[in-house]
């Protein structure tokens, strides 16, 4: 639909998607005039800085190494995009893509 959108000389907006499996913290937070149900934690922090990866390295979903650990890659196989330093993230992290071909 954005493909045809900008055909048509419309806006549109792309999707970059992050998939990372990891313990979480999550309920409302806030005070009693605005509360906010929300995901907190480390896992929380490593899938965001995951997405932000989507764009350099021009790739719309990426998947961590903990999340394909946790697939059945005969149905669903994956490719190396590479290894990665995150901020915010010990150590490097190995991120993956959907292999289509």
């Amino acid at each position: 639909m954005a493909a045809r959108r900008g055909a048509e000389g419309l806006p549109s907006t792309g999707l970059y998607l992050a998939l990372h499996a990891g313990p979480v913290f999550y309920g409302n937070i806030g005070g009693p005039d605005r509360l906010d149900f929300t995901a907190v934690g480390p896992a929380v922090n490593e899938v965001a800085r995951i997405a932000a990866m989507c764009r350099s390295v021009d790739r719309p979903l990426l998947l961590s190494e903990a999340f394909v650990e946790a697939l059945d890659r005969d149905r669903h196989p994956v490719a190396s995009v590479g290894r990665f330093a995150l901020r915010g993230v010990d150590g490097a992290q190995h991120l993956y893509t959907p292999d289509t071909r």
